[in-house]
């Protein structure tokens, strides 16, 4: 058996036309895609954003309330890993640039192999000591936190002066190279080929040809990267959401090329496909562009997905049960014939895709620091630390760096020795004191009836409902081994049974 992930970033569901058929993205491709494979319409994110996300893709569990971003743990199980150790050959191919950061310095050596292709947004790849020429632009992008000038921000108009012709793009590469694996390796048995595209993650750079797809007569100033509150007129507003159709259709036509290879060598009938995204992306809904600033509105954290399993051939059909990334490291593994490790919290999808049968009652989300959130497909409910706890929070971990650095010494003096959670298999961990990171508290808890209101613009103020949100809430933290002082920073005390 054989299988292949197709990892976007940032893909908002809401801009294909398998979800939205009147989004006005041109994706034949995602379309066919939909008939070839199941269409999950309760797909959610767990640890936002990337390396979080990318974590619970590798150990089928969340990390959000123990961690912020950060590499692999020594104790974590990693799918891939698992794979290759029982003869599985597993290959990466990624443009992603954050896996050669700090932060994601040990995720790429659990496949038998990997290639990465540089060059992405603010990959530090070309150098260049003076200072580069950046046209008249709409906005400057702020750190994810909001504060300061994005560090990626002079790096990605370097990296643009060595990227001008499609093939030259880091996405049209990294299909370059998935399509060549494809076809060196289509014949031999046991393997898994993990495709993953930085894009259509900011900044939404795309070549011409796919720009003109959405004509427009917009003639001011430069922007395709946006983040944290809506400032911008109506006229740029809508040209940057041009910008990202068009990357999304640049994703959607490599898409069509694995699907092409898929046809040719009859793949279907011994390959499995999994194709989805780490998280959503706000394109000014509610007054915001991007993540983490704001609430995890379901613009950002309910997901595209879609499989194609061989041994379970359902294609061209919905499902309605609640799944999430978590459920990707169990499917996969039960695919190959492999055991389940038990510290993996996800489930094995295959009797939703044969019978939309439920794996879970509700599903948990976050970021660290964040708002903690919980779904059951029909109410979300937010749940905001109160202001003057914020800051009681830890990390616990024995990889003690941060997306783009070490821990500062300083932190790390402040550190004790935290007894092992039942997930660390026996080995004690770093609490490291926190920080507040995105402040979003102030947004307070927030409760949504998806069904009713699908564009989350009502917050419902229903106690009852409140109630039992906060108990599925609280039986997923406690599921999940969560810290004692989260209970306390989000005032679920007294709510505890």
């Amino acid at each position: 058996m054989k299988a292949i992930i197709v990892f976007y970033d940032s893909l908002n569901r809401r801009y294909l036309p398998n979800y939205e058929p009147d989004c006005e993205t041109i994706a034949p491709n995602f379309l066919r895609l939909g008939e070839h494979a199941v269409t999950f319409d309760q797909s959610y994110v767990g640890s936002m954003p990337c390396m979080p996300a990318r974590r619970e893709l590798h150990t089928g569990r969340h990390n959000f309330l123990h961690r912020e971003w950060g590499p692999l743990e020594p104790f974590d199980d990693s799918m891939p890993e698992i794979l290759k150790k029982n003869g599985v050959y597993t290959h990466l191919i990624s443009d992603h640039l954050h896996y050669w950061e700090d932060g994601g310095c040990t995720y790429h050596n659990r496949y038998s192999s990997w290639e990465i292709v540089r060059g992405q947004e603010g990959d530090h790849w070309k150098g260049c000591v003076g200072d580069v020429d950046i046209p008249p632009v709409v906005f400057t992008p702020t750190k994810q936190d909001g504060t300061g000038v994005a560090s990626g921000w002079k790096y990605d108009w370097v990296n643009r002066e060595y990227i001008k012709d499609e093939k030259q793009f880091p996405s049209s590469q990294v299909f370059d190279l998935g399509c060549e694996f494809i076809e060196k390796n289509h014949k031999e048995d046991n393997w898994l080929l993990q495709i993953e595209t930085f894009d259509p993650h900011e900044p939404f750079f795309s070549p011409d040809k796919y720009q003109d797809l959405y004509p427009e007569e917009y003639e001011g100033k430069h922007f395709d990267w946006p983040r944290g509150k809506v400032t911008q007129s109506e006229e740029e507003i809508e040209h940057c959401k041009h910008q990202y159709r068009s990357l999304v259709s640049m994703c959607d036509h490599h898409l069509g090329r694995v699907l092409d290879l898929m046809d040719r060598y009859d793949l279907w009938k011994d390959t499995m496909l999994i194709v989805g995204t780490d998280h959503g992306f706000l394109l000014s809904e509610h007054g915001y562009w991007g993540k983490n600033q704001m609430p995890y509105y379901n613009e950002i954290a309910n997901t595209p997905m879609f499989i194609w399993d061989p041994k379970h051939p359902v294609k061209d059909v919905h499902r309605n049960s609640l799944v999430q990334l978590i459920d990707w490291a169990p499917t996969i593994l039960d695919y190959f014939n492999l055991p389940i490790p038990q510290d993996m919290q996800g489930h094995i999808l295959s009797d939703v895709i044969t019978e939309d049968k439920p794996v879970r009652e509700a599903a948990i989300y976050g970021v660290f620091s964040g708002h903690v959130n919980v779904t059951d497909g029909h109410y979300t409910y937010m749940r905001a630390a109160l202001p003057k706890r914020a800051n009681d929070i830890y990390n616990y971990t024995l990889m003690p760096v941060y997306m783009t650095r070490r821990v500062p010494v300083s932190q790390l003096q402040e550190a004790t020795l935290q007894e092992p959670f039942p997930f660390t298999k026996l080995c004690k961990t770093l609490k490291i004191p926190a920080n507040d990171k995105y402040r979003v508290a102030h947004f307070g808890n927030l409760l949504f009836d998806n069904v009713n209101d699908p564009g989350q613009l009502q917050p419902l103020h229903n106690e009852e409902v409140e109630n039992q949100m906060i108990q599925k809430m609280i039986k997923l933290m406690k599921e999940n081994d969560c810290p004692s002082e989260q209970y306390h920073r989000l005032d679920l005390e007294k709510h505890l049974r």
